[in-house]
């Protein structure tokens, strides 16, 4: 639990000095971008990496 508050508090600071608000909104949501599309792969990786699947 305490390695995802410290992931946590880094997102947060990481966002603490940035002045246009358009920029901030534009680099969080690029930022769950990216988080969607690691699992994603992941899934899928686990995905065939247990049903068998030729690589």
């Amino acid at each position: 639990m305490g390695t995802l508050l410290h992931f946590k508090h880094l997102y947060n600071e990481a966002f603490d000095d940035c002045k246009p608000s358009y920029v901030v909104v534009l680099l969080k949501g690029y930022s769950i971008f990216c988080a969607i599309l690691f699992l994603m792969a992941l899934y899928a990786f686990l995905y065939r990496a247990f049903t068998g699947f030729d690589f």
